[in-house]
C-alpha cells in the first residue's frame, strides 16, 4: 500500500492499495511518526481497494486519539466495496464519511 501525507489547511492522508493486517501496521506507524498540528485529518480513499478488520481498528484508534486532542477525522471518496464494509460493521455510524 502507498501512503501519501500532505499538510494543507488540514492533514490529508491518501491511501492507495489495500488496508489489511500488514499495511495497517504501516499506516499506524506512519501516523504516529508525524506531529498532527491541523484540526482536521482527511483520509482520502479514492484509490483504496480493500479494508480489513485490522484497518478498521487503526481508523478507530486514530479517531479516538484525535478526539482526545479536540481534532476531527473525515473519510472521503470511499468506493462501494468499502462502503459495504462500513455498513455491515456499523462503522458508517462511527466515522464521518463524506
Amino acid at each position: 500500500m502507498k501512503i501519501e501525507i500532505n499538510h494543507k489547511d488540514y492533514l490529508e492522508v491518501l491511501l492507495d492499495g489495500r488496508l489489511d493486517t500488514t499495511t495497517s501496521i504501516e499506516l499506524d506507524k506512519k501516523i504516529k511518526e508525524i506531529e498532527i498540528k491541523e484540526d482536521l485529518v482527511v483520509l482520502d480513499f479514492t484509490n483504496l481497494e480493500y479494508i480489513s478488520s485490522a484497518g478498521l481498528r487503526v481508523l478507530l484508534q486514530l479517531k479516538k486519539s484525535l478526539e482526545k486532542n479536540s481534532k476531527k477525522m473525515e473519510i472521503h471518496n470511499i468506493n462501494n466495496v468499502i462502503k459495504e464494509v462500513f455498513n455491515v460493521t456499523g462503522f458508517k455510524n462511527v466515522l464521518t464519511i463524506k
